[in-house]
């Protein structure tokens, strides 16, 4: 093995895998400690649930509530090691704002609200623990509003850029269409679409079926009947083909003239996806000549030609120009 080989082989020691490790040994390292000081009592602080209790009837909260408080607790080591290790499979432990009794707008002071009703700190007995006094947050804000629901419709923001050779064939098609959103009225009220995050998928050359996650916006709070939407995008290859037969349109004709087109018919060459062109009618695509522009001393006319929105092009038109041959009607 020469030296460079034997170079690139060697790991270096410190990496964040091992400082982490090492962080985490060192940590429940002391945690071990306070679990052999177990006589002595220690302050420390720990994050604890929110909950909020007895919403009015047809009221929701129109803005977001801290779901996690930062509060100071005492206990000796051996119960302050359990609480850490246990708590998180207690649902008992937790912080319990009591909305009952307020109307549209109050402000907790979580001490002074947790001094008054001290019952509202929920911690299981088998713990063995003291609450002090909450961190942070100092306060809570509530406020309510009426519960309204409301209709919308979805919106994608979600970006394909095909492979190249290949091209996205009509719109995407997303389900639901729509979905039923509900939180507070003067939120809900201003809310007309709901849309998803923004995505991309590059490069593909296959249809897509696949799922996006619908979210609320951050800070608002509302509640989706879905919490995804399906989507589907037909992707096919580009490929050319010959239309024949396409009938010609005269345009604002004169109702006292009889107009034909010579010849009555055209063909191109479509450019698109490989099966949407496959089935395409010769009726499908417009060929059009304006009669206002016709005159006596004028003998060819340009054709204007429409298709549908997925041909990407079109090209070899046949005829160019045609004839109108225009006579009296006879009364």
């Amino acid at each position: 093995m020469n030296k460079e080989g034997s170079i690139k082989n060697i790991s270096p020691f410190f990496t964040w895998h091992n400082i982490s490790t090492v962080l985490s040994v060192t940590f429940l390292a002391f945690l071990l400690w306070l679990f052999v000081k177990s006589e002595d009592e220690y302050n420390i602080n720990s994050d604890i649930p929110i909950e909020i209790r007895n919403l009015p009837s047809s009221f929701v909260l129109n803005e977001e509530v801290p779901k996690i408080a930062k509060v100071r607790i005492r206990g000796q080591g051996r119960s302050l090691f359990k609480a850490f290790l246990l708590k998180r499979f207690f649902p008992e432990f937790k912080l319990v704002l009591d909305l009952e009794r307020i109307s549209e707008e109050y402000n907790f002071v979580l001490n002074e609200y947790f001094d008054r009703y001290p019952q509202k700190v929920v911690i299981p007995p088998s713990f063995d623990i003291s609450f002090i006094e909450v961190v942070h947050p100092s306060s809570i804000r509530i406020n309510l509003d009426e519960y309204k629901e409301k209709e919308v419709y979805v919106k994608s923001n979600i970006y394909v850029k095909p492979k190249l050779g290949y091209v996205l064939v009509g719109k995407p098609l997303i389900k639901p269409e729509y979905i039923n959103i509900t939180g507070a009225r003067n939120l809900v009220e201003n809310i007309n679409y709901v849309a998803t995050d923004y995505d991309s998928i590059l490069d593909v050359e296959k249809n897509i079926n696949t799922f996006f996650p619908l979210n609320p916006p951050n800070g608002q709070v509302l509640e989706y009947s879905h919490k995804k939407i399906i989507y589907k995008q037909n992707i096919q290859e580009i490929s050319e083909r010959i239309i024949s037969e396409i009938p010609i349109k005269v345009l604002n004709q004169d109702t006292q003239m009889r107009i034909f087109a010579s010849p009555q018919t055209v063909s191109l060459t479509v450019v698109g996806g490989e099966e949407f062109i496959s089935n395409l009618e010769p009726s499908m695509i417009e060929a059009i000549v304006d009669f206002n522009n016709w005159s006596e001393s004028k003998q060819f006319y340009e054709i204007k030609i429409k298709t549908p929105d997925d041909v990407l092009d079109w090209m070899d038109l046949s005829p160019m120009n045609i004839e109108l041959v225009v006579t009296l009607k006879n009364n």
